[in-house]
């Protein structure tokens, strides 16, 4: 096995995943994380809780800034493990460490965290990737892997048989793609679920699915994203142990209430009460929200091929809203039939 050193940028829940996972098979992983997170992590390393096991990792190296983590040191990965929304961030905190700068493996969210990384350092720099597996973050430095399902990588890059090599051994479903836009695309389909609408209304996804009015704002938000896709040529293809291709199809093709039990059986009940992403960002308060890099990537890339997406624009606008405080928390808590309302007003 051909071992790496890396270099995590983030260590949440995806780059303790992703970059704790390898370091587990005897790569060299080093982690960048925020200042007052930093002293915490190196105190009590990370853990990792999966199917095999609890696994602890204190020997790790972490840094609380660029300069001192790219000191003489070479690294033949890098791993994009922030928030969409820091995106253009880091990569401008990036550019002066552009001549030793690594592949960068994007494993963010969204479709185009890819295309601002490789507007800075070249197209050949940049590997797609898309993580499927459900985690979630206990404390700093502290995840649990609660569905195993992978990591898809697109296969351009000369690195992307190795990294999938290296991942699969790590216990790690890996899928290689012939065409990163389609593989992308299809995980915005499943970030679209259930994602939105739930912090909007502040219900579980089995709660959106089950009430008739949030179920068809869902399945209307995925068909304005398939059309958006057929657009651009991009075809949805299944991602690691997620069967994208057959929830598409009854999304776009079958009756309202077949689509209804099927999303409610297979996707809300699957999820339990875990509340998705969006709506923990908004219950903490956090000032920005990845909504504008889901939702908000259909309006901007459907406007490019004149494809409307009144329901994606209607959703993005009212959670951003919520984010900057010109809406209330409350002010659709757990009533869709007023959400529909507004929306029917919008369209």
């Amino acid at each position: 096995m051909e071992l790496l050193r890396i270099l995590s940028f983030g260590a949440g829940a995806i780059g303790t995943y992703i970059g704790g996972s390898l370091a587990l098979m005897g790569h060299d992983v080093h982690f960048v994380e925020r200042t007052e997170v930093v002293p915490q992590i190196i105190h009590q390393g990370i853990t990792i809780h999966n199917k095999s096991g609890v696994h602890h990792l204190d020997q790790l190296t972490f840094y609380d800034n660029l300069e001192e983590a790219f000191n003489s040191l070479h690294y033949d990965l890098g791993l994009v493990a922030v928030k969409s929304y820091d995106s253009q961030k880091l990569a401008n905190s990036l550019l002066p460490f552009k001549t030793s700068l690594p592949p960068l493996l994007c494993l963010q969210n969204g479709v185009e965290n890819e295309n601002i990384y490789r507007a800075h350092f070249g197209e050949n720099e940049v590997i797609a990737a898309s993580v499927t597996s459900a985690i979630s973050r206990l404390s700093i430095g502290e995840i649990i892997v609660e569905t195993e399902r992978g990591v898809g990588i697109a296969k351009e890059h000369p690195l992307s048989i190795v990294l999938s090599n290296s991942l699969s051994q790590a216990g790690i479903k890996t899928r290689l793609y012939q065409n990163a836009e389609s593989m992308k695309w299809s995980k915005l389909l499943t970030n679209l679920l259930a994602n939105a609408t739930s912090a909007i209304l502040d219900l579980p996804p089995y709660e959106i699915f089950s009430h008739p009015l949030s179920c068809q704002i869902e399945i209307y938000q995925i068909q304005e994203a398939l059309r958006v896709m057929k657009s651009y040529q991009y075809q949805v293809v299944n991602l690691p142990s997620t069967p994208v291709r057959f929830l598409m199809m009854i999304i776009n093709n079958c009756p309202f209430k077949q689509s209804q039990f099927i999303l409610f059986h297979f996707v809300g009940k699957g999820r339990g009460n875990k509340m998705p992403s969006l709506q923990i960002d908004l219950s903490q308060g956090k000032s920005e929200s990845e909504v504008d890099f889901l939702n908000g990537a259909v309006v901007r890339f459907g406007e490019k091929t004149g494809i409307k997406s009144p329901v994606n624009k209607f959703l993005n606008q009212t959670l951003l809203s919520m984010v900057r405080g010109e809406i209330a928390p409350d002010n659709y808590r757990h009533n869709p039939q007023k959400l529909w309302n507004t929306l029917l007003q919008n369209l």
